[in-house]
This record gives structure tokens, sequence and C-alpha cells, in this order.
């Protein structure tokens, strides 16, 4: 029996969910083959879940600038000034393949990362509202989805003392194969305390805890 050929990069580039054409500009950026560390990293960080590449030009059509907005997109949370001194700050994401394959971790570190980029935010956590899909009922699978997700949402609010004011949840065939999990916090600070993730200057001491 002869052995099979090895992968080639390019092969595994796909396995690693990367499209042709991506692992091209993988090779002209670095000027040769990417070792399989880096092609890991790649197709990590130009996931869906970390680049929102293919929802990135549909956000996009959300306004995002006016006289009442604080912070627009690029910071860890948005932020609008409601009056008063106080300003809203909000974060919604998704963590749908995550909840799919983990129901109950991939809900709650997806409650627990907004909840983050909101107090990161120098915001206090307030409400937490989520909008989920599940396929059909009858579906074997969806049954342990539905307990899972449902029970991962409010085990990480409720630990850290965060309700859950809304949510509606929809059931359909078409999401048998993945569902969908958005989750979204908001959170209340002064106006003009807010904290930004960039450095104000050079030479800054970074803490971390």
């Amino acid at each position: 029996m002869s052995p099979q050929p090895a992968k080639t990069l390019r092969q595994t580039a796909a396995e690693y969910g990367l499209k042709s054409e991506e692992y091209d500009v993988i090779l002209q950026r670095l000027n040769r083959e990417p070792s399989p560390v880096e092609l890991g990293v790649f197709s990590v960080m130009w996931s869906e879940h970390c680049s929102y590449k293919s929802s990135k030009i549909h956000l996009g059509k959300f306004p995002t600038t006016g006289p009442r907005v604080i912070c627009g997109p690029g910071e860890n949370a948005g932020v609008v000034d409601i009056g008063d001194g106080q300003a809203c700050i909000f974060k919604m994401e998704s963590h749908n393949h995550p909840s799919y394959i983990e129901p109950y971790q991939g809900a709650a570190t997806g409650v627990g990362g907004i909840m983050r980029d909101v107090f990161t935010m120098g915001a206090r956590p307030i409400a937490l509202l989520n909008a989920l899909r599940f396929g059909d009922p009858s579906h074997p699978k969806t049954k342990r989805l539905v307990s899972g997700v449902v029970a991962g949402i409010g085990g990480y609010g409720n630990c850290v003392g965060v309700p859950t004011v809304a949510g509606e949840t929809n059931f359909h065939r078409g999401y048998d194969g993945n569902i969908l999990v958005n989750a979204m916090c908001v959170g209340l600070a002064d106006a003009d305390k807010i904290f930004y993730s960039a450095a104000p200057s050079a030479g800054l001491a970074v803490v971390y805890f």
C-alpha cells in the first residue's frame, strides 16, 4: 500500500477555514510560506468570530455617529450620552458555534466577554439581554442546546449579579446545524469618567489583573 502524500500548507489552510485567496494574501504579506503555528494564528484572527469578515459589510450599514455618541466602533464597547452627566455603555456579541459545540460554556463565555467589555470602559453592568435561534424542537440536539445555552446565560449573569431583563427565542429547522446565540450587556457610567483601551502617551506602566 503506497503512503499517502503529505498535505500541503494550502490544504491545511483550507481545513483551518481559510480560503485559497486568503492564503495567497498570507504568502504576499510574509513573502514566504507560513509556519503551521502562523497558519493557525491567521485562521483564528481572520475567522468570522474575530474579524467579522462576512458580517462587517452589513454592520457598516448601521449609524455610528451623532450628537449623543461619545464613542462609536473601535473600542471595547459603545458609549452614548443619556443626559444628566451619565452615559450608557453597551456591547453585543454572538457566540454561535461555540454554543453549538458546548452550550453552557459557549453561552456563558459570550455573556462574560461582553460584561468584561462594558466594565473595562469604566461602567457598571446593569442589564443583560439575548436573542436566540434554535433548530426544530423535534431535532434530537435541540433540547440539550436550549437547556445548556439558557443555563449558561443565566449562570454567568447570576453569579456576577447582573439580571437578564429581556430576550427572545425562536425555533426553525434552518438552525439545526448551527444555532445563534446573541448576547447584549448594558452598563451605566459617568460621562466624564470613560476609560479607553488606547494609552494616551508612551512610557506608561501596564498592570495586569
